[in-house]
This record gives C-alpha cells, structure tokens and sequence, in this order.
C-alpha cells in the first residue's frame, strides 16, 4: 500500500515520516523465525512499537484516527488523553475522530473525495501489516481479518503493551 500512501502525500501535500524497524523481515526470520505466525506480539512490538515509539520521543502531539467503534478495546477511547511512552515521557494523543461511526467515516470519504485503499473493495475491513491482514472471518465483527483472530490490537494505542 506504499503507492496509495504516496498518492495521498502528493495528493495533500502531506511532509511525512516513514518510520521503519531496527531489521529487515529477512532478518527477524533469520534471528527469531516467522514471529507472525508464532509470537504476533513480539512481531507486533520488533515492526510497529518500537519504531512508533522511538519516532514519537521528538514530538508533543500524537494525531490518530482510531475511533471507539472500531473495537472493544477503543471503547473508551478519549478525543484527547495523555499517553506515556516507554521512556516515561508523555504525549497528548488526539483522536479526532473517536465518536464517528463507520457510516460517517465512508460519508465524509465519499462527500471529500477521498480516495480509498482499494482493499476495502476487495472486502477487508481492518488493514495492517501483510501477513496478518486477511478478509474477515466474523462479518460482524471487522477487525476479526487481524492476526488470524489471535488478538485485537497491534500494541501501539494500549498502554498495557509497554
């Protein structure tokens, strides 16, 4: 999805920071095998956590787009809260988007003309890494095409990841 990424930062004129893991997939598989399909969290926290997390020491505010509706696990999710990270410092993570339902979601898509990740087309509901990103098992539930089911989240928005 590099190419719709790119496409939405030439699109809005968008400054953005790729953010990449300390390793290669090649060589997390070399050191620790196929941490996807056996230790999803340790996958989750070696290509996504800790990069996030190391990225965000230099800024105060942490935009997201998570909203409550998306899991149970968001239920609670505040527009605005204090986020620890690892090191201790705090953030102010904003999520503007927090009480949108999806149908609002797709709306404001369609009314703004904003283009889509032509994945949803195919059907997936919940997008991700590659390998843990599939078509929904549960159709009432979207994140349920995530890590085989195995969890819910990645790592990043919860505080008991750390």
């Amino acid at each position: 999805m590099y190419s719709y990424r790119d496409e939405m930062a030439a699109r809005y004129n968008l400054n953005l920071v790729n953010v990449t893991p300390k390793t290669t997939v090649a060589e997390q598989g070399s050191t620790f095998g196929i941490l996807y399909q056996s230790k999803p969290d340790q996958c989750c926290r070696f290509r996504k956590v800790e990069p996030l997390f190391a990225a965000l020491e230099q800024y105060q505010i942490w935009f997201t787009g998570l909203r409550r509706v998306q899991s149970p696990t968001r239920a609670n999710l505040q527009v605005m809260d204090q986020f620890p990270l690892p090191t201790g410092k705090q953030l102010l993570k904003v999520s503007p988007l927090a009480d949108w339902s999806d149908k609002e979601v797709w709306s404001f898509a369609r009314e703004s003309g904003i283009p889509l990740v032509s994945l949803y087309d195919a059907g997936y509901t919940s997008i991700g890494c590659q390998p843990c990103t599939a078509l929904p098992a549960d159709p009432g539930n979207a994140r349920s095409g995530r890590w085989a089911g195995r969890k819910l989240e990645c790592g990043i928005h919860i505080a008991e990841a750390r």
